[in-house]
């Protein structure tokens, strides 16, 4: 029985892809955000605690969670279970809509910020700066929370137009969210100096790349090293000629003093989980990258090349893909996908996958690729190159029947790929 993709049996045709798909599952079961909380908050004796971290509950007059991302919700959801009585309120702001018991859920939208955002996030000020050295305040920190936690609206305003710009330069999302820290008052340390003097556990459900928890919803909680000479010479570097104003982010001490940064779950997880199902299944297992930035044919040209019978290649990150047409659904796995078609061998099975679900609009979480796949193109007269120059991605792998289906996941730990050969 599996957990997560709907359409597992619909795809699982042959015992290679079956393995493929077995292989992913468990990527997601790695990181299960609820599973996640379970393990590592736990309550005893009245004191909490959080992987390495304790908290005498009895010491604060008010519990407080903050959260915002695409896993705040669910994860918010399993801290009120262990929290139960001893929350006191709390604001999230999610992608996708969502209720829990005590604290409040708001729906943002994403990628793009909005005066929606602004609007979710003032909630979120004013609840950081309520806070007092008598209160604790659990802060869930996710991937997509750089655009759901905009604040004040000249950020909103001048990040709708620095995501435009940025989309189509190639950019690591390193550097859109160095930009993003420099037109923020919450980005970049900006939430730990409005939470001062409170105690601040923050949580990080990382969706970048390796282990820059930092750089996780551009940091809000953590001291930020750039400064607005960085940002602009990023602005310079890919001929970003809208002009931006820029403001420095804190680099006080004090603001960070009562703060521990706690991450809780990364790409890596997925990972790990990958290559300990791929081993039970009989697989030798090449990991190529969990920080992978470069553009998505060279990624999987490598990928291909590392296989050899019997053989499993996994890789984690954000492949770059430059945008040319605007109009498809799909994003980058979907891409992704596409080059696979064109490498793919017999006895060979590729998926390319995003572990939040949704692979940019579309509803697909990604896409698996074979030679069966170029077989069933051929006899429905399927012409995959004409799709490819017109950047129908997602209409490719939806007339192709070859897209992941799992629906919101509630975890977000960056894109994965996965490359294998029976």
């Amino acid at each position: 029985m599996t957990a997560y993709i709907s359409n597992f049996e619909t795809l699982a045709t042959t015992p290679l892809r079956r393995d493929a798909l077995a292989i992913v599952e468990a990527a997601y079961e790695a990181i299960d955000t609820k599973a996640v909380i379970h393990k590592h908050c736990t309550i005893d004796s009245g004191i909490l605690h959080i992987a390495q971290s304790s908290y005498n509950l009895s010491s604060y007059e008010h519990i407080y969670v903050i959260g915002f991302g695409k896993a705040s919700c669910t994860a918010v959801s399993a801290l009120e279970e262990v929290l139960t009585k001893y929350l006191s309120e709390g604001v999230v702001i999610d992608k996708s809509p969502g209720t829990c018991q005590t604290v409040k859920v708001y729906q943002g939208t994403h990628p793009i910020p909005t005066a929606q955002n602004v609007n979710l996030s003032e909630k979120i000020t004013e609840l950081a700066i309520k806070a007092t050295d008598k209160d604790l305040v659990i802060v869930v920190v996710s991937g997509g929370g750089s655009s759901l936690l905009c604040f004040p609206m000249s950020e909103c305003d001048q990040g709708a137009k620095l995501y435009a710009s940025f989309l189509t330069t190639g950019g690591t999302i390193s550097e859109l969210n160095t930009l993003r820290k420099h037109l923020s008052s919450v980005k970049g340390g900006g939430l730990a100096k409005l939470l001062y003097p409170a105690t601040v556990a923050s949580l990080i459900f990382s969706d970048v790349p390796g282990d820059s928890y930092e750089e996780v919803a551009s940091g809000p909680t953590y001291k930020d090293t750039t400064t607005i000479e960085d940002a602009q010479a990023i602005l310079k570097k890919y001929s970003i000629e809208q002009p931006f104003i820029f403001n420095e982010t804190p680099k006080e001490d004090m603001y960070f003093k009562n703060i521990t940064n706690i991450p809780l779950v990364s790409n890596l997880h997925a990972i790990e989980g990958m290559k300990r199902k791929a081993e039970e299944l009989g697989y030798i297992v090449v990991i190529q990258s969990t920080e992978e930035y470069r553009e998505a044919s060279l990624v999987l040209s490598d990928m291909k090349n590392s296989l050899t019978q019997k053989t499993v290649v996994l890789v984690a990150g954000e492949p770059s893909v430059v945008v040319t047409h605007t109009g498809d659904k799909g994003g980058r796995n979907e891409y992704a996908a596409g080059v696979a078609l064109s490498l793919v061998e017999e006895n060979q099975v590729c998926i390319p996958f995003a572990t939040d679900g949704i692979d940019n609009k579309s509803d697909a979480a990604g896409a698996l690729i074979d030679t069966d796949v170029k077989v069933y193109a051929l006899q429905n007269n399927i012409l995959i190159q004409e799709y490819f120059m017109q950047g129908k991605h997602d209409e490719l792998c939806k007339d192709l029947g070859i897209q992941l289906i799992t629906g919101p996941t509630g975890s977000n730990v960056s894109d994965c790929i996965i490359y294998m050969q029976g």
